[in-house]
């Protein structure tokens, strides 16, 4: 049997498991929106425990890392395996009119979520005007 062969094949399969494709990011799609006096921000990490989820901020730099592992054991014999498995990560920058010491982060149904409340400093605020409605006196 004559079987036709492309060198590039191999490399681009490589490459898409590396980098992903447009329909399979390797990082983790997020979305992010203000809700009110609270930043949200909703990162897509399906198949991944919670225990296996590290956050961790620095310097106003959220790190969100997360691992998943393959489902099939060992022992089984793979037919498709199109799921990225492994270490994943992902940085933001948090700007300084976000509380970052009141992070709250929840997972459910493969969301990572995390509400961020606007720092009490940022926040849009009256400030009151004085002014003198007594006559002055003039001494001259």
């Amino acid at each position: 049997m004559l079987m036709r062969t492309d060198p590039f094949r191999e490399l681009d399969r490589l490459t898409q498991q590396v980098l992903g494709t447009a329909a399979r990011p390797t990082a983790m799609p997020m979305d992010a929106f203000r809700d009110g006096e609270t930043f949200v921000v909703e990162l897509d990490l399906p198949g991944v425990t919670p225990e296996s989820i590290d956050l961790g901020v620095e310097q106003n730099v959220l790190t969100v890392k997360a691992e998943r592992t393959p489902s099939a054991n060992e022992n089984a014999e793979i037919l498709i395996a199109e799921r990225p498995v492994g270490s994943f990560s992902r940085q933001l920058f948090l700007s300084d009119t976000l509380d970052t010491e009141r992070i709250e982060a929840s997972y459910d149904a493969g969301v990572l979520r995390l509400r961020i409340p606007i720092a009490e400093q940022a926040k849009p605020r009256k400030i009151s005007v004085s002014g003198e409605n007594a006559p002055k006196e003039i001494h001259g």
